[in-house]
């Protein structure tokens, strides 16, 4: 899960933008977009291996990832990246968040020219995470302010906007964006008065502002959106059991993944491919889901400590894992398909 910010009063440091690549290995895993993991209830309920899970698939296509640790050296023990798009620009941020010399700060990378990083903070912020960004341009997030109060962002053109959600309320004030599409449409979730999380779609170009609601949920988030337009989030019902949703127009799908505790998710591509974690006692695990189809996601180098926050058009994955030192570590995931015979 993207970690809660944390208000900090401080001076930003000067980045290094040098990213570390600690490491690559190749695993095998289904090809979400043709027939993968059907599981039965229950079935999920012993670790995953290693890596990730290998399925057979229709017909005959399977993919190998590439999986790349990427590091800035800003603060090389903590970073998350949480989306990317079809041009391969992943968003993301450093720092823990937990202390003075630890803020979250956010930026852009790119994964195919060169890893090249950008440095983007909200003018005058206490914190910042880039959490999504479309192919125009365009990147969406959220900071923090001197007081510790959240505000949605985006930044378009060297110039940044923000948002604070219609109903944010409490102490500490709370709006985030958490993914936008090609049509500028942002989706995100505010807190009210009583801490409760409530999804929202915004459209950046004009303001329009639309609630998302889920039946039987007390809380929502919605977390990414599609250029079609369907949105993807995660809910907590009366029983605080987490859910995940998928919502195209006017039908919503409910995504649960058998025998997790708690399924989330973080992205979806025009496929549908939906990505998240679900988690298994203390485990989190990454997962791609396409027609009520898993596949389990693990860097190899943090098994049972994966999220993926994001996925674009050609499959390519983005999210984070906790190592064996016990930093969070950034990665991107390639898949090459390979035809295995039918």
């Amino acid at each position: 899960m993207r970690a809660p910010t944390v208000p900090i009063v401080g001076s930003e440091r000067t980045p290094n933008r040098r990213l570390r690549r600690l490491g690559t290995a190749s695993v095998l895993v289904a090809f979400a977009g043709v027939t993968a993991l059907a599981l039965p209830a229950g079935a999920l309920m012993q670790d995953p291996p290693l890596a990730v899970n290998v399925v057979s698939v229709s017909p005959g296509l399977t993919a190998t990832y590439q999986f790349t640790t990427l590091d800035n050296q800003a603060d090389p023990a903590f970073n998350q990246l949480l989306g990317i798009n079809d041009l391969g620009t992943i968003a993301g941020y450093f720092g823990s968040g937990t202390s003075v010399s630890q803020p979250n700060k956010g930026y852009t990378l790119s994964a195919y020219s060169g890893m090249t990083y950008t440095n983007e903070n909200f003018p005058g912020s206490a914190q910042t995470q880039v959490t999504g960004l479309n192919d125009m341009g365009k990147t969406v997030g959220f900071y923090a302010d001197a007081a510790g109060d959240n505000f949605g962002f985006w930044l378009k053109n060297g110039r940044f906007s923000s948002f604070s959600a219609p109903g944010a309320a409490g102490k500490t004030k709370t709006t985030q964006l958490l993914g936008v599409n090609n049509e500028g449409m942002a989706v995100g979730f505010y807190n009210d008065v009583n801490g409760n999380a409530h999804a929202f779609e915004l459209d950046t170009k004009t303001g329009a502002y639309n609630p998302i609601t889920i039946p039987g949920a007390v809380q929502t988030t919605a977390s990414a959106i599609n250029d079609i337009g369907d949105i993807a989030g995660f809910y907590v019902d009366a029983k605080m059991v987490t859910r995940s949703f998928l919502l195209r127009g006017s039908t919503l799908e409910i995504l649960a993944v058998p025998g997790a505790s708690a399924t989330e998710a973080f992205g979806v591509n025009d496929s549908d491919q939906v990505v998240g974690q679900y988690t298994l006692g203390k485990s989190t695990y990454g997962f791609i889901e396409q027609n009520n189809h898993y596949t389990t996601i693990n860097d190899p180098f943090g098994p049972g400590a994966t999220t993926v926050n994001g996925i674009n058009n050609l499959g390519d994955i983005v999210g984070f894992y906790t190592d064996a030192t016990g930093n969070t570590d950034g990665f991107v995931a390639q898949p090459q398909y390979l035809h295995t015979g039918s």
